[in-house]
């Protein structure tokens, strides 16, 4: 088993290394041309890595704590040399995220918390919502967990279609109504056949965009509430998925979303192929708000638990 496991670890490694290329590839082009003839890290150089940690997605105000690490870790030993500075960076970015991530990142095979565990999903339309929900549901059926979808996405036809073919593909239930019908009701019903199935998870998608945010807060709002009715304090998570390859914009949706309900975690897709894997970094320093999944592929596999030491130590390899 032990062997096994290793094996499966491996791949995923792998894969996280894969999808992460594009990002690694452009931040460390940045930083060689910033060191470029330099021997130590001083001012000078500490003022292009901002610039370089900025232009990389990493986000303003994460990027000044970062500098500001660096700052004290220079004052403190003194003559610290250029190659020396990939694994401070390494060293303060991990400590960065580990802050707001959760102790332990348990398996989809783990033990949840609540039964049935609810967790209720929002994000923009075209993020890839409706496919981390699939993959989700993938994961935990794999994982020997009763997965139920609720497709409470109901502006949208495509959205209800697109969340039964992943259902009919993964092999779990969907409830859902017609397009246009009240999307608290259907994740009352959800809920409701979730408790009489005796389901280990719910996964309700959610509408990604309303006329204006005001509608959107009421919407989330209402769905909240009427699940608490089923099953006590559901949601129990609010999962927001960003897009990271659309770096700043992916800041603006997690200022929308977080504004609008409680968001208490994130996953965020389509980091394979595209240069701002820092996006990461930002959204959960500056939101306070643990990522929990990271997309790393089109693959079922693809959508990996987020571990904060793994994913920079793979950025930094």
């Amino acid at each position: 088993m032990n062997f096994l496991k290793s094996i499966f670890s491996l791949e995923k490694k792998e894969q996280l290394d894969k999808g992460l290329s594009a990002s690694k590839k452009s931040f460390f082009s940045k930083l060689g041309t910033a060191v470029a003839g330099k021997s130590k890290i001083d001012a000078d150089l500490l003022d292009e890595l901002e610039e370089v940690l900025i232009r990389s997605d990493v986000g303003v105000a994460t990027t000044l704590k970062i500098i500001d690490a660096l700052e004290a870790r220079v004052a403190k030993d003194k003559y610290l040399g250029t190659s020396e500075l990939a694994q401070i960076l390494r060293e303060e970015i991990t400590t960065l995220l580990k802050q707001h991530q959760q102790e332990e990142v348990k398996g989809f095979d783990a033990a949840l918390q609540n039964h049935p565990q609810v967790i209720m999903v929002v994000g923009v339309n075209g993020v890839g919502k409706t496919t981390t929900i699939g993959k989700l549901a993938h994961h935990y059926k794999a994982g020997g967990k009763k997965v139920m979808l609720g497709a409470a996405d109901t502006f949208r036809a495509g959205a209800i279609d697109q969340l039964q073919i992943w259902a009919d593909r993964v092999g779990v239930y969907i409830v859902k109504q017609e397009m246009g019908s009240d999307p608290a009701s259907v994740a009352f019903d959800t809920l409701q056949s979730a408790v009489a199935q005796k389901s280990d998870l719910v996964i309700i998608d959610t509408a990604g965009r309303l006329h204006n945010k005001i509608n959107l807060m009421n919407e989330l709002t209402k769905v909240k509430k009427v699940m608490d009715k089923v099953v006590p304090n559901a949601p129990h998570e609010v999962l927001l998925v960003l897009d990271g390859s659309t770096g700043q914009n992916a800041f603006e949706q997690a200022k929308h979303f977080t504004a609008a309900t409680e968001v208490n975690a994130l996953a965020i897709t389509k980091l394979d192929g595209t240069a701002k894997g820092g996006v990461v970094m930002g959204i959960s320093d500056q939101f306070k708000i643990p990522v929990k999944y990271i997309g790393v592929g089109e693959g079922l596999e693809d959508l990996q638990l987020f571990h904060a030491g793994t994913f920079v130590g793979s950025f930094f390899s």
